[in-house]
């Protein structure tokens, strides 16, 4: 089979929606606008624009997101509620993490998700961070890559305009969170680093000692203002127009070093998934450049270690899809190890249609630079020119009938051994396991209309899914 790999920009929205020729230094012009639009575009009981509100069923399940943050897991579920497809339940579910796990899934990194819908051939888009190329930086960022990759999901698989998917990451940035146990733990890991930065303890900061504890209220009017404009203006404002100046400003002053081609040249990438078929079951894994997939994909078909598998791989210099394939095929492990890998989050999500979205983001760090891009309430990823690449892993599986499994984890190092060891027990109706530094996200399935999402028991994720409108 042929396979297809190509990269997909956004437009710039600011030739056909412009608002404005230019935004000033600062975004609190905006925040006004944020907060008083936000509050009125995402209120409980409203619909979202553009769902066909006859598309979600009358009875029986609507579809389940399991997340390490309840609530952007309880954003996504209410868009399947409300007639979205995975995809648009995913795409909100991403953006809502960029409000509510900030350390791990700020609008300033990126990710991956693997894409499935039945008879059609599993697709794996990466957006990931370019290492800012100015010179001089004393905390070198990366670029923001996460919003052109969900709007290229979104594109192709959503139903829901994009604009409107920003809304409830709007709302929960204006009117204020209750800080998770998963926030406040990643908050004290780093107290000590984030509280040295004036911007970051304004925001994440209790006091002049301490970080913000679970339970706590949490409300960032910048970061509002910053998804208002982008929700006004388009994703294509953040690469190619006013606000791509105003964040390459802020990163410089943040010591960043970006600049307006590294905004531009951040595109996401989009190819077919990586293919194993075993036992009557189609198992689709990321690809590469998000290369956890491999691994997770060896460790599934082989048993061999996952970590060792990528780092072969990575030390083999080869990046293409085909060679990626064709190591899967082989069989082809290592016995390499890697150096200590960024921290991660994921998600998975599924509908009534059976379409499946899973999903792994990550910052090239905890809190990625420890810094903020000015006015727009941004952590900044850090450069991946001086971290090594995060181990991003998911996987699907279906039998010829329907659904079986739809993973992703985190866990640095050892998240794609737990797909690839959470894939071989749904393969064989299993349990999943939970045993080391993996954390698994899952929805696991007996036949489409029975399915449910497993968490990690140590973390604090939360399985949202619904049969006759009952969340669990």
């Amino acid at each position: 089979m042929a396979h297809r790999q190509h990269q997909i920009s956004t437009p710039d929205a600011t030739q056909t929606r412009r608002i404005a020729s230019r935004l000033p230094a600062s975004l609190m012009a905006s925040v006004a606008s944020g907060l008083l639009l936000g509050a009125c575009s995402w209120i409980p009981g409203s619909h979202l624009v553009g769902i066909n509100e006859t598309a979600a069923p009358a009875g029986g399940s609507i579809g389940t997101v399991v997340a390490d943050e309840p609530q952007a897991a309880l954003v996504g579920h209410d868009v399947l509620a409300r007639g979205g497809n995975a995809a648009d339940a995913a795409t909100a579910t991403a953006l809502a993490l960029g409000v509510t796990l900030p350390s791990r899934a700020s609008y300033g990194g990126g990710g991956a998700c693997l894409i499935s819908r039945p008879g059609e051939a599993a697709q794996s888009i990466s957006f990931l961070p370019r290492p800012g190329t100015s010179k001089g930086a004393d905390r070198p960022a990366g670029t923001p890559a996460s919003f052109r990759g969900l709007y290229l999901m979104q594109l192709h698989y959503g139903t829901v305009e994009f604009n409107d998917l920003i809304a409830p990451a709007l709302n929960l940035a204006s009117s204020g969170i209750t800080v998770s146990r998963a926030l406040a733990t990643d908050l004290a890991a780093v107290r000590t680093a984030l509280l040295a930065d004036e911007s970051a303890r304004t925001i994440f900061g209790r006091g002049e000692a301490n970080t913000l504890a679970a339970g706590d209220s949490l409300a960032q009017p910048r970061l509002a203002g910053f998804l208002e404009r982008i929700r006004v203006a388009g994703v294509g404002d953040l690469y190619n127009g006013a606000l791509a100046d105003v964040y390459v400003t802020a990163a410089q002053k943040a010591g960043g070093g970006l600049n307006d081609d590294d905004m531009r040249q951040t595109l996401p990438v989009q190819t077919d998934a990586l293919t194993t078929h075993q036992g009557g079951i189609n198992a689709a894994f990321l690809a590469p450049p998000a290369d956890g997939g491999l691994g997770a994909a060896i460790r599934y078909t082989t048993g061999a270690s996952a970590q060792g598998a990528v780092a072969a791989w990575r030390a083999s210099g080869n990046t293409t899809l085909a060679a990626a394939q064709a190591a899967l095929d082989s069989g082809r492990s290592g016995n390499g190890s890697l150096p200590s890998l960024p921290a991660s989050t994921s998600f998975v999500v599924t509908d009534h249609s059976g379409m499946a979205v899973a999903c792994a983001l990550s910052e090239n760090n905890l809190f990625g630079t420890g810094r903020i891009a000015g006015s727009t309430g941004v952590v900044l990823s850090a450069s991946p020119a001086r971290t090594p690449q995060p181990l991003l892993s998911a996987a699907i599986l279906r039998d010829q009938r329907s659904l079986r499994a739809v993973i992703a984890a985190s866990g640095q190092n050892e998240a794609a051994d737990a797909v690839g060891d959470a894939a071989r027990a749904a393969a064989h109706d299993a349990p999943i396991p939970h045993e080391g530094a993996g954390r698994i996200n899952a929805i696991v399935c007996h036949g489409d209309d029975s399915c449910r999402g497993v968490t990690d028991p140590r973390a604090a994720g939360l399985a949202a899914g619904t049969t006759n409108d009952s969340t669990h």
